[in-house]
C-alpha cells in the first residue's frame, strides 16, 4: 500500500522515513520530538495511542501517559515529501494478453488476489450488484466520472479503514458526527495541563494546528465533522479543498527562520542531516541542483507557497481517469459515452473475469462512500 500522506502538527510532524513505537508509561509524560515523522498511518496510530493512554490511565491519580513517537533517520536516507499518485497495478497493461491490470484497477490489488472462487455466473451476478453502487445518481448509467470515482475509492480502501477505526474512538456520543470538542477531548484530554517540556515542544501548538485543519475540513462551518469531513481532516492530501493546508503545514515544518519561505539550507536540512560528515551523498548534490534549477522558479533563492505546491503536489498523470475512460470505451457497445449494467456485465471478463473477488466486502465497504 502506498502510505503517502500528510500529517498535522499534532502528529509531531510530517512525511519521512522513520522507526516508530508506542508505549504506555505510568508517570511523567514524555514525548521525544525528534525529526518530522511519518505518514498518515503512523499518525493514525499516534492518535489512537494518545487516546488509549489517557483512557487506560485515567483511574490512576493524575498519572499521565503518552506514546513515544520518534524517528531516527540515517544521514544518507532521503526524506520524501512529494505526493504522487501510485499506479493502479504493478502488472503490465496489455489486454491482448490478459485483463489482470484492469481487474486490479477496478477492484483494488488486495481484493483482486481472491479471484479464483466464483463461477462466471456468480461473477456476473455480483458485478451487476456492484454496478448499482457505482451509479451514484441512480439514472441507470455509469459515466466515466462515476467509474473514475469508484476506481479511486477501490485504490484508497486503507484510508477508509483508518477513518472507520478512528471514528469509533472520537464520536464519543454516537451522534454520527465528530465535533471539534469531541476530537480535542479524546486526543488531548488532560495533556494540556502539563507544562511544556524543556525542548519547547508545545501540545497547545499541536492542538491549535489541528483546530485550523479541522476548520478547513469542516465545509459547513458548524465545528462538527461528518464522515467525509473527518476523512478530509485526517487525510487532507486526498482532497482538493485541503491542498492549501497541506502546503502551509509543509512550509511551517521546513521554514526554520520564520520568514514564510523555504531557502536552500532549509530545503536540504529537512531531508538530510549531515551529522559531522564532510562529504554529501550524490542524491543530496542532486537535490541542491533540483532546488536551484527547478524548485526555485523565480530564481530568488527561496521557495514561496506556489513553488512549494508545485514541488509537493505535482500534476501527475491521472491513472484512475485513464483507466475509467479505457473501461468505458471497451464496454460501450452503443457508443453513447456511458455504460448500462448490461454493457458492463456483458464485458465481465474485462472487469472481474470468470474468477472471483470478495464482492461482499467490496459492497459493504462502498456503502459509506
Amino acid at each position: 500500500m502506498n502510505e503517502r500522506g500528510f500529517v498535522a502538527f499534532d502528529d509531531v510532524a510530517v512525511l519521512g522515513q522513520s522507526n516508530h513505537r508506542c508505549s504506555l508509561e505510568c508517570g511523567p509524560m514524555s514525548m521525544r520530538h525528534g525529526t518530522r515523522i511519518l505518514r498518515s498511518r503512523l499518525v493514525s496510530e499516534h492518535r489512537r495511542c494518545l487516546y488509549v493512554c489517557r483512557m487506560e490511565l485515567r483511574p490512576l491519580v493524575m498519572c499521565f501517559a503518552l506514546c513515544v513517537v520518534y524517528a531516527i533517520s540515517k544521514p544518507t536516507e532521503k526524506k520524501e515529501r512529494v505526493h504522487h499518485d501510485e499506479p493502479l497495478s504493478n502488472r503490465d497493461h496489455d489486454d491482448s494478453d490478459n485483463f489482470d491490470y484492469d481487474h486490479e484497477a477496478f477492484l483494488g490489488q488486495e481484493e483482486a488476489k481472491t479471484f479464483d472462487q466464483l463461477t462466471p455466473e456468480e461473477s456476473k451476478e455480483r458485478l451487476g450488484m456492484l454496478v448499482e453502487r457505482i451509479d451514484d445518481d441512480k439514472d441507470g448509467y455509469v459515466t466515466a466520472d462515476e467509474m473514475k470515482k469508484w476506481i479511486k475509492h477501490a485504490q484508497k480502501r486503507w484510508i477508509y479503514d483508518d477513518v472507520d477505526r478512528q471514528w469509533k474512538s472520537h464520536d464519543l456520543n454516537g451522534d454520527e458526527v465528530v465535533s471539534w470538542e469531541e476530537y480535542k477531548n479524546a486526543t488531548y484530554g488532560y495533556i494540556l495541563d502539563d507544562p511544556d517540556p524543556d525542548d519547547g515542544f508545545s501540545y497547545r501548538q499541536m492542538m491549535d494546528r489541528d483546530e485550523r485543519r479541522f476548520k478547513m475540513a469542516d465545509q459547513d462551518r458548524d465545528m462538527k465533522a461528518n464522515k467525509e469531513e473527518f476523512t478530509a481532516f485526517l487525510h487532507p492530501e486526498e482532497y482538493d479543498h485541503m491542498k492549501d493546508i497541506v502546503v502551509l503545514e509543509t512550509m511551517e515544518d521546513i521554514d526554520k527562520n520564520g520568514d514564510g519561505l523555504i531557502d536552500l539550507d532549509e530545503y536540504i536540512g529537512d531531508m538530510y542531516n549531515q551529522e559531522g560528515d564532510a562529504s554529501e551523498p550524490e542524491w543530496v548534490k542532486t537535490e541542491r541542483e533540483q532546488f536551484t534549477e527547478f524548485r526555485d522558479k523565480n530564481k530568488d533563492g527561496k521557495m514561496d507557497k506556489e513553488e512549494t505546491r508545485d514541488w509537493i503536489l505535482p500534476n501527475d498523470y491521472d491513472h484512475a481517469e485513464a483507466e475509467a475512460k479505457h473501461l468505458v470505451y471497451e464496454s460501450d457497445t452503443d457508443k453513447d459515452g456511458r455504460l448500462t449494467k448490461a454493457e458492463i456485465v456483458d464485458k465481465y471478463d474485462l472487469f472481474v473475469g470468470s474468477q472471483a473477488t470478495d464482492f461482499g466486502e467490496a459492497l459493504t465497504r462502498h456503502d459509506e462512500f
